[in-house]
């Protein structure tokens, strides 16, 4: 295969992945939606090694998009950064595996605080999703690299499923280009904004 080849064919697995995680979409997206929509403390998006990354970026467009929200490290939370979270607050547990011991103690803590947790996970029988409040299911057949290692598939559907919460939730509501403009209003999307 070519370098282009090689290339398309990384998208059309991800493009796959995709189109399976927006067909399992159920009941618990609409709950997690109107568990963040009545939410009277903040979102907390939690997660390790590239669920984190994604996580941090998932967490910095729910806070464009009008929903108070932080990232907290699960390494860190583990070390004292617990503190941050409330019971009014949503948890988002990011764990492609469902089993990353500092996601799933995080969401303990969570738990025992009373928070609401929501789970992404590929697996949804894991002990993550086992403890969680709602099941957002980001599971992908395989990954895109030819290893079927690398974090790829599963990071992009997870990236997407964020995407997806913080649009549905920002819709609900009501979130305006204004509001978005008070948010944003640096750089070329302030312009765009006004």
């Amino acid at each position: 295969m070519s370098f282009l080849e090689w290339g398309k064919d990384v998208l059309n697995k991800e493009i796959s992945a995709l189109e399976a995680v927006r067909d399992r979409l159920d009941k618990n997206f609409t709950f997690a939606v109107k568990a963040m929509k009545s939410c009277k403390g903040k979102v907390v998006v939690t997660g390790l090694g590239k669920s984190g990354h994604v996580g941090r970026k998932i967490s910095a467009t729910f806070s464009s998009l009008g929903v108070p929200s932080v990232f907290l490290h699960s390494a860190e939370a583990m070390h004292g950064d617990t503190g941050l979270l409330q019971s009014k607050d949503v948890l988002i547990a990011i764990s492609n595996s469902g089993k990353t011991a500092e996601v799933v103690e995080t969401a303990k803590r969570a738990k025992h605080l009373g928070a609401k947790v929501i789970a992404m996970t590929g697996d949804t029988k894991s002990s993550l999703a086992l403890i969680s409040d709602a099941i957002l299911d980001i599971g992908v057949g395989s990954e895109a690299d030819h290893l079927n290692l690398a974090p790829t598939s599963s990071s992009t559907a997870t990236l997407a499923m964020g995407d997806a919460l913080a649009v549905t939730i920002s819709r609900a509501i009501e979130f305006s280009k204004n509001d978005f403009n008070f948010n944003h209003s640096g750089g070329e999307l302030g312009k765009r904004s006004k």
